[in-house]
């Protein structure tokens, strides 16, 4: 099974595609799995779960929450967890809805405030880190995080980070054994049996994936990662 752990759709501040643009994208390009992580919002995970039910794909919900310190992916949880928590207490709601607390692109300079997730990552011990994140910026971030999950032991996801319906799967995990729930793909992350698909898409394709954007949205969303 191919799983892109990291989506946005126009549900996202700065997403373009709808869940089911995005979805008949996957399936297009053979990605068996997807995560919708919308900024701060839910709706188009489910919409996308609504649109998939007779299709051969299984989509998880989830959110890209901004906590005090960064970014965090909350891989399959059905219901809002607020922004502006301290990263203890973002793992800890993703945990109450059986989720995993997965940290992305952390080395990523272009991500305000950064340095801090960093400490906080060994504090907090979150379930898994990011280490393959297509449109991040520049690639040597990603393969920083990659050493730095191999060294401290951390359980490992990818995602394209898709803005666009056309970066979906560009980063993927390919897990070695059957999935079928989205149990069955937590379990096989949490025990690192995946392996990581697809590359980094490169700085010209990273600009293209944020070029459309809700202006007011992303603004607001901008003046809190660097309020925290």
């Amino acid at each position: 099974m191919k799983a892109d752990l990291h989506i946005h759709t126009s549900f996202s501040c700065d997403g373009i595609h709808s869940p089911k643009e995005i979805i008949n994208s996957a399936i297009k390009k053979g990605i068996d799995c997807v995560c919708i992580t919308d900024h701060n919002e839910i709706r188009g995970a489910v919409e996308a779960m609504k649109f998939s039910f007779d299709k051969n794909i299984l989509v998880i919900p989830g959110i890209e929450i901004l906590s005090k310190s960064g970014d965090v992916l909350a891989i399959n949880v059905k219901k809002l967890i607020p922004d502006g928590l301290s990263l203890k207490e973002t793992i800890k709601e993703i945990r109450k809805q059986k989720g995993i607390a997965v940290i992305p692109h952390l080395f990523d300079p272009t991500v305000l405030n950064f340095k801090g997730i960093i400490r906080e990552v060994l504090e907090t011990k979150p379930d898994a880190l990011e280490i393959l994140n297509a449109l991040s910026f520049f690639n040597f971030s990603n393969k920083k995080v990659s050493k730095f999950s191999q060294k401290k032991d951390f359980p490992f996801t990818a995602g394209s980070d898709a803005h666009r319906k056309e970066f979906v799967g560009s980063a993927y995990i390919e897990t070695f054994e059957k999935v079928s729930s989205e149990k069955d793909l937590i379990d096989a992350i949490m025990n690192k049996k995946v392996k990581i698909g697809g590359d980094h898409q490169g700085f010209i394709k990273a600009v293209k994936n944020v070029l459309h954007f809700d202006k007011k949205r992303t603004l607001k969303y901008i003046y809190l990662k660097a309020k925290n």
